[in-house]
Order: structure tokens, then C-alpha cells, then sequence
């Protein structure tokens, strides 16, 4: 169907097919982050590199070739791993939130940490943090996935335990699972992140999985 029969049916008050989408079954493109179980994930503005929080800091990828970019060791008030992470606007700069809800902001040119986080004032504030479950009473030991749950047409994907991934149709059923044999820590809820039309999925060794939603 053509835009302009699609435009004419609308007007005519025609009640058009809805385009289902869905979710390939297996990866068009697998980024290897390190060994460390990957908790977080975000995408730079250009689209042209992934940063992958993990259990043991953070990690900036280019995504056409995989190469590492840089190392972010994230290590405060005792915890290393990374619950929260994001991009500036521009790409320039990205922060790092761990369990306490301790903030750190790097650069994504050179690595460096900011030694000051004041002037950043695009980054969560601390209520935002706290909403996250992030705060300072938290144990180091228990872990705070954020990214659990995304929408891809009228299914709802959700991070299980084992690692898997469930796609829930709109009676509340599993319809289908994405499962890694790999996965050695069943209490580990793989990240989520739509990024155009590409479903990023985190896994437990390291590895960041791109699929294809159609």
C-alpha cells in the first residue's frame, strides 16, 4: 500500500492492517565488553558507540568494529558495580551510577574521571538516583537492574532470572523466550535497550547482542 492509498483510506475512514513487529531470533551483531556481567546500557547520540555498565565498571565500544574505547573503573563507597548509565547531549562525556547512588562523570575522549561533578548538570540529581533504588543504605552485594522491561509493538520483553529474556503478549502469557546457554549466574537480569531498530540485550560474559526488530 502506498502513502497515498494509506492517506486516502484513513480519510475515507478505512481501518488499516497494524504492522506487527517483531524480534529476530538470533543476533545480526555480538560486542565483546570484557568478561564481566554487563548491567547497563546506553548508546552515544552519533549512534556510533555502545557503553556497557558491568559488574566490574564500565565500558566504551565502537559498535561497527567492536573495538574497546575505553575503561571506566568505577569504584565507589566499596561497590564496583554500575547500575546507571548515560551520555551528555553532545556525546563528550558519560556518567556512571552505582548501588550507593554515588555519581561519576568521564570523559569519553580520553577516559579521565571529572574530579568535579558540579557543573554536569545533566545528569541525574539525586532524587532522580534515589527513585532508581540507588542509594547509600544499599549493600553492595544485592544488585539493582534498571533496564528490565521494554516495549516492541504489543508485546512486553522482560529480563528473567538465567539471563533470558521473555516476550509477553497482551494476555499476560510467554509467548517466546530468548535463553543463553552460556549464562552461568541465574540471578542476573540482562539490560534491555531498544536503539532504533535494534533490540541490545547484555549477558553475563560480557557480551552485548544486537537483534534486528522488523
Amino acid at each position: 500500500m502506498t502513502l497515498r492509498s494509506m492517506l486516502l483510506a484513513f480519510s475515507a475512514g478505512m481501518v488499516l492492517p497494524i504492522i506487527a513487529q517483531s524480534v529476530a531470533d538470533s543476533p545480526s551483531r555480538t560486542i565483546k565488553v570484557g568478561k564481566a556481567e554487563v548491567t547497563a546500557l546506553a548508546i552515544a547520540p552519533k549512534g556510533d558507540r555502545v557503553l556497557a555498565g558491568t559488574n566490574s565498571g564500565a565500558v566504551l565500544c565502537e559498535i561497527e568494529s567492536g573495538k574497546k574505547v575505553h575503561t571506566f573503573a568505577y569504584g565507589e563507597d566499596g561497590a564496583t558495580a554500575v547500575y546507571h548509565v548515560g551520555f551528555n547531549d553532545n556525546g563528550e562525556f558519560v556518567v556512571l551510577i552505582g548501588p550507593s547512588g554515588k555519581r561519576t562523570v568521564w570523559s569519553a575522549a580520553d577516559g579521565h574521571q571529572e574530579k568535579v561533578i558540579t557543573p554536569h548538570r545533566w545528569i541525574p540529581d539525586p532524587r532522580q538516583v534515589k527513585a532508581m533504588g540507588l542509594e547509600m543504605s544499599n549493600s553492595a552485594f544485592d544488585r539493582f537492574y534498571q533496564q528490565q522491561e521494554v516495549k516492541v509493538g504489543d508485546l512486553t520483553l522482560r529480563a528473567v532470572k538465567d539471563g533470558k529474556v521473555d516476550f509477553i503478549g497482551p494476555d499476560g502469557k510467554v509467548q517466546r523466550t530468548l535463553g543463553y546457554p552460556e549464562n552461568k549466574d541465574q540471578h542476573h537480569r540482562a539490560p534491555l535497550l531498544l536503539w532504533e531498530d535494534q533490540l541490545l540485550v547484555g549477558t553475563d560474559d560480557g557480551r552485548v547482542l544486537f537483534y534486528e526488530v522488523r
